[in-house]
């Protein structure tokens, strides 16, 4: 559809929306889980976006009417939004209210090795589920060993673009400038992002600072969410030591992985301004700050 309707205008608190452009197998179905049990008791709707074959990239007319639809569709605000595409900056369509970015990255080879035997045994979400690749037997290990194609460095090329954005040069594999505007989107785009390792710690921040979202997230993570909703692939085998130092000799595994590392010490920075350890367990931060020396003075 070319777009809802404009409806009556929406309260500048709930004039919210969040999107969460996830990337394959990052765990984004176990946090996205988490929001689908808080959005009736916290009051906000959750939107899948379904784009055909899963492509991450959008023609410049669904495009526009992305856009559009995100920013008047106040029926459905405060909203978060979920799908595997690439960032869009609104802010070249004229919009002056952005949405809020957030997202999670992994290992880059965890990432691979974790989609590669995806796409062969599914997972325990869906298990009865017809997989593209069902049939092939073949291990991780063996195909790099044969030089494959689905796990050849190349397919390490994914994070970046998804940072990156839907310029052509970000889907261009290896592309130095790819990266870095991944990095700057990263830094002045994205509210948080965190990292499947400490998805708990991401999942807290998230609380602490968006509770308009996530109140009770923390709590619902600890106690039922390890469990139920941690997606797990079936049948991954770990690949040797032989076989992710012949992936880390590629390039492409290097800009991968120095993207994977910056984005891990900027949570890591975020993290640590954000909470406190005591007796081995984190807290988040009551508010350090005040205000003082009011002028002029009140009657």
């Amino acid at each position: 559809m070319d777009g809802p309707r404009q409806d009556a205008a929406v309260d500048e608190e709930e004039d919210i929306v969040i999107i969460y452009n996830r990337v394959p197998k990052t765990a984004s179905t176990s946090f996205t889980n988490i929001a689908y049990d808080l959005c009736a008791k916290n009051r906000y709707h959750v939107l899948h976006i379904n784009t055909t074959k899963n492509n991450p990239v959008m023609s410049l007319q669904d495009q526009v009417r992305f856009v559009k639809n995100i920013t008047t569709w106040n029926e459905m605000k405060p909203g978060f939004y979920h799908g595997h595409i690439s960032y869009l900056d609104f802010a070249k369509f004229g919009v002056k209210k952005k949405p809020i970015y957030i997202n999670v990255i992994r290992d880059p080879i965890e990432r691979l090795v974790s989609y590669y035997y995806f796409l062969r045994f599914g997972d325990d979400y869906r298990p009865g589920l017809r997989r593209r690749k069902q049939g092939d037997k073949k291990t991780f290990d063996e195909c790099v060993a044969e030089g494959g194609s689905d796990c050849a460095p190349e397919k390490l090329w994914l994070q970046i673009p998804f940072f990156c954005g839907h310029s052509s040069e970000c889907w261009n594999v290896g592309s130095r400038w790819a990266m870095d505007q991944a990095k700057y989107n990263l830094i002045n785009e994205y509210f948080l992002v965190g990292v499947t390792e400490e998805l708990e710690d991401f999942i807290m921040l998230l609380e602490a600072a968006l509770p308009r979202f996530f109140r009770g997230a923390t709590d619902l993570y600890r106690t039922v969410g390890k469990k139920s909703h941690l997606r797990k692939t079936t049948e991954k085998k770990l690949p040797t030591k032989q076989t992710i130092a012949k992936l880390q000799q590629s390039d492409i595994w290097k800009m991968e992985n120095e993207f994977y590392e910056f984005a891990l010490e900027q949570f890591q920075f975020i993290r640590a301004h954000a909470v406190r350890e005591k007796d081995g367990d984190l807290y988040i931060l009551a508010q350090n700050f005040f205000y003082e020396k009011i002028y002029p003075k009140s009657n």
